[in-house]
């Protein structure tokens, strides 16, 4: 059942009262120096100035280092263990630590060093490596209907072609909290404190750094400030905070500046797509080819496969995508929301838009046209699809049918006005999850779980979910996640804490509602021994007798019950599983400084069961303000000789303000998706943001008639 309740710890978070990663106490603080070259090594380092300064306790480098060991496997991180050799892969990579009694004594002395480099030419121009990308270890993937020899023939035998290039620039993060790390150490156990996405991820990286056993690692996370997928990794702070408080014997916190974490926290690779579009003079598309290149940097693992959107987005007999890489001297790429489709559904959904103009055909009738009702690339069926109603809903919302299909036809003053949409698709995916339920004497529940609430309102759909299970009051039911001592649950991203945890919480609840009627049964003390009981709303009932679960669990002296789950990751095979949605959007380009602003949004979503309507919705409309900011302002420069990103602030990176963003109208469909889950529910959380920066750019053309095919639409480009 949806509900629409404001977040339960929304009182903290306004009055200060909510404790994050930097918000702990520390006797220590860590300041992090970084390198100022794209690629060589470190010659030498003078420390000397910087350890005399006031306040110092130690300067870590690659010559006096703090030992640790590297992840290993299964890290989106870097991949060389920071400080370990005095090699230098990407400017701003961490070469050095300055610990002091106060975070301006360890800046200050950070600034005494003096180092040296063999300075080595870096790869950083992600546009010249284009021509000679790396193909991936799966570098193609096809679909050929029966007879087709290659997708180039299919592409040949159409009636209609387009075919495109789109390019999209490095992006970063940019969460209101910056990552930090406090580290504190009793005897040699390890409670850290840390800007997280996931603590067990945290514990079992840190754990294999530190060379110790993860039962004595403790990390704390309930809060977390924005994280996108920035958050995910265990960036070079994290274990230079816990190397240090070991070595100092004192708590330690590392906190990044703005510009650090341009680099030392990941970001999402720049693209080079080509799309090349087949179909009928009807509309009906014959054959998609879509050849994705993405960067990659040369420390980490983690790159984007841009291309994969157009496997699934719309009917076609005929399916063909590349995956490549440059890879670059530049920081660790990592997952930013919605990696690989954000930028994937810009091109495709301006292919689309541009097959609609060629063949003179309305664009959300073109998609119309082509809706996939079964996979594309498998012809299985999906769990739950209600795309179409989206199209539909969102036109007649939105005035659809006003629009004006020709270019620069519509103006308003000095303004140019253009419609444009675009459709949006995300995976739907389960994972490995276990969650806690805790029955109390006072009447109260407890659920909990590893999970993380990234400011998406996890902890509300967690007390809502519990509310609902146990048939309580949501007052009466206290989230708490973000502790890797509880139960280890779903961590966030990928879109899968609602979807994974919330069947996992179901089957906790049923556990700790079994426990206590097996208390009641079994017990001599309850006045329910020997029955046969049931629970129902929080109430304990037996041949006319009946009490509330906390005056049941006080009877027996009991503090508490609780029951556990314990769910595997995966669904039921021979299904697709995918969320869906359509974005609207009304553009208006000046006619004299050809400055664009998005004027009017609207978001129809198809994600399954919609837990708590108020909390998703902010959800989506936060994806949408990303997207638009993806599309209009977002574009992370690289400085060709340095390899230094230019604009690593928030005057110079630019992301979108209250006046950059129109209101946001945001509706669901909520149909539950019970073969995806008994709680029905998919993610939402990066679904909003797909084919947002398409739906502007449609608009902008329609605008003015300008296909901008080259993120972000700046005015330079509409002049």
């Amino acid at each position: 059942m949806t509900v629409s309740l404001s977040r339960v710890e929304s009182h903290l978070k306004v009055t200060g009262g909510a404790v994050y990663a930097a918000d702990n106490a520390a006797t220590a603080y860590g300041y992090l120096l970084t390198s100022t070259i794209a690629l060589g090594a470190v010659t030498a380092m003078d420390v000397t100035a910087a350890q005399a300064a006031p306040g110092v306790f130690a300067v870590y480098t690659p010559f006096s280092p703090l030992k640790l060991y590297g992840y290993g496997d299964g890290s989106t991180d870097e991949t060389a263990p920071v400080l370990q050799d005095n090699n230098v892969r990407y400017n701003g990579q961490v070469i050095g630590m300055v610990v002091a009694d106060t975070f301006e004594h360890a800046r200050d002395a950070a600034s005494l060093v003096s180092t040296t480099y063999d300075v080595k030419p870096g790869n950083v121009n992600f546009a010249a490596g284009v021509a000679t990308a790396t193909p991936t270890s799966s570098p193609v993937a096809e679909v050929l209907a029966p007879g087709v020899t290659s997708i180039d023939a299919a592409l040949a035998a159409s009636e209609v072609t387009v075919s495109a290039v789109y390019t999209t620039p490095h992006q970063h993060h940019n969460p209101m909290e910056p990552h930090a790390a406090v580290a504190v150490w009793t005897d040699d156990r390890l409670t850290l404190y840390t800007a997280t996405q996931g603590v067990m991820n945290v514990a079992s990286h840190i754990a294999r750094a530190l060379g110790v056993d993860q039962s004595k690692v403790h990390v704390v996370n309930p809060y977390v400030g924005g994280a996108f997928g920035g958050k995910i990794g265990n960036w070079a702070h994290v274990p230079l905070a816990a190397a240090a408080a070991r070595a100092l014997s004192r708590p330690v916190k590392v906190a990044l500046t703005r510009e650090q974490t341009f680099a030392v926290s990941g970001h999402r690779p720049p693209s080079h797509q080509t799309v090349t579009l087949g179909a009928a003079k009807d509309g009906t598309l014959v054959a998609i080819k879509h050849e994705g290149i993405s960067g990659k940097s040369q420390s980490g693992p983690s790159m984007e496969n841009v291309a994969n959107h157009s496997l699934t987005a719309y009917a076609s007999p005929n399916l063909h995508i590349t995956r490549a890489f440059v890879p670059l001297d530049v920081s660790a790429m990592t997952p930013m929301r919605a990696p690989g489709e954000t930028h994937g559904a810009f091109a495709l959904e301006s292919a689309m838009d541009e097959l609609a103009v060629k063949l003179g055909v309305d664009p959300l009738a073109l998609r119309q046209k082509n809706y996939a009702a079964k996979v594309p690339n498998s012809g299985n069926p999906w769990s739950s699809k209600h795309l179409d109603e989206c199209y539909q809903v969102g036109a007649n919302a939105f005035g659809w049918a006003e629009r004006n299909p020709v270019p620069g036809s519509v103006r308003d003053g000095d303004w140019f006005v253009g419609l444009g949409m675009a459709t949006a698709t995300y995976p739907a995916s389960r994972s490995k999850s276990s969650m806690k339920v805790r029955l109390q004497a006072d009447g109260t529940a407890v659920v909990s779980g590893t999970g993380a609430d990234l400011g998406t309102g996890q902890l509300t759909v967690f007390a809502i979910l519990g509310s609902q299970a146990l048939g309580i009051p949501v007052g009466s039911v206290r989230a708490e996640l973000g502790d890797s001592l509880l139960p280890p649950a779903t961590p966030a991203g990928g879109s899968t804490s609602t979807s994974s945890n919330g069947p996992s919480l179901m089957v906790a609840a049923d556990a700790a509602k079994s426990a206590l009627l097996a208390q009641a049964a079994q017990n001599p003390q309850s006045p329910f021994y020997g029955k046969t009981p049931v629970y129902n709303a929080g109430m304990v009932s037996a041949d006319g007798v009946s009490m509330s679960f906390g005056s049941l669990l006080t009877a027996l002296d009991m503090p508490a019950v609780e029951g556990t789950s314990a769910l595997p990751s995966g669904t039921t095979k021979g299904y697709g599983y995918m969320s869906f949605g359509a974005h609207f959007c009304e553009v208006r380009v000046n006619r004299w400084t050809g400055e664009p602003r998005v004027t009017r949004w609207l978001s129809v979503i198809d994600g399954g069961t919609i837990v708590n309507e108020k909390t998703a919705r902010s959800q989506v409309l936060g994806a949408v303000v990303m997207g638009i900011g993806g599309a209009l302002l977002e574009d992370s420069r690289v400085e060709p000789d340095t390899g230094r990103y230019a604009g690593a602030n928030m005057a110079a990176y630019l992301v979108p303000v209250n006046a950059d963003i129109p209101p946001i109208d945001v509706r669901f469909l909520n149909y539950p998706d019970t073969v995806f889950s008994p709680l029905g529910a998919r993610g939402i959380g990066e679904l909003g943001i797909v084919g947002v920066a398409g739906a502007v750019a449609n608009a902008v053309h329609n605008a003015t008639g300008k296909r901008v095919r080259d993120l972000p639409i700046t005015l330079d480009k509409l002049l």
